[in-house]
């Protein structure tokens, strides 16, 4: 017997209407272990520095949750309209590290969606679909860009002309230079300039954050990739 005839035969047998106790742990069942697969693909094709097990577990949860509530809701008006009025008090408070995260959130959100709507067999190819193409994109490192970017964050004194003293180390080792934001820092008394970077190829990072110290007289100079989930 095939997985279709399987997964067709069980929702025959569990009935189109309101969903059997049975069916109901089948669906979870179901839903749980699609979305043990998303987190563990989210794990093997994580590149950050933050990752976080807590993470994974919510996505897993969210997800089995979900199939619950669809069941619950489904052709019932009126606990649909109660149910939104409760989670529209609900926050997702957790600062993101990546985008992808926040795509891991829906993924496993509409896994859930899928299964609880009884659509058992779309669930299951959908899901395995989606994670060989994430898993595939990840091995290949599809879209990567030829040179990482860098966001530059220095502080000079007011009485300092920074571009005429930047300028010149720019020139010698960026291919492409943006100015992103201008601040005023310690009550007025200091800059804080920060710049989208580009380097050349075959420059070296110490010889530019030497240069960089000397131009802003010595004051602070952060460099971070922004190909890393790191804060600004």
């Amino acid at each position: 017997m095939s997985w279709q005839e399987l997964m067709e035969g069980a929702r025959d047998s569990f009935g189109l209407d309101v969903p059997s106790p049975l069916e109901v742990l089948f669906a979870m069942f179901l839903s749980f272990s699609l979305n043990l697969l998303i987190g563990a693909v989210y794990k093997n094709t994580y590149r950050g520095t933050r990752y976080s097990q807590d993470y994974v577990h919510t996505l897993v949860i969210i997800g089995t949750v979900t199939t619950i509530l669809i069941m619950v809701v489904s052709g019932n008006v009126g606990i649909a309209f109660g149910m939104f009025a409760a989670f529209s008090l609900i926050r997702f408070r957790r600062n993101l590290g990546q985008a992808r995260d926040l795509a891991f959130v829906f993924f496993a959100m509409a896994t859930g969606m899928v299964v609880g709507a009884r659509l058992y067999m779309m669930a299951l190819v959908s899901t395995t679909v989606v994670t060989a193409i994430i898993y595939l994109l990840c091995r290949q490192d599809a879209f990567a860009p030829q040179r990482a970017s860098h966001l530059l964050r220095v502080r000079v004194n007011n009485d300092i002309d920074y571009d005429e003293a930047m300028n010149p180390v720019f020139d010698e080792f960026a291919d492409a230079v943006e100015l992103v934001s201008i601040e005023s820092v310690q009550a007025g008394m200091m800059t804080e300039l920060r710049y989208g970077l580009q380097f050349k190829f075959g420059k070296k990072l110490s010889d530019f954050m030497e240069r960089m110290q000397v131009a802003c007289g010595n004051n602070r100079v952060m460099l971070t990739s922004t190909q890393r989930d790191l804060d600004s």
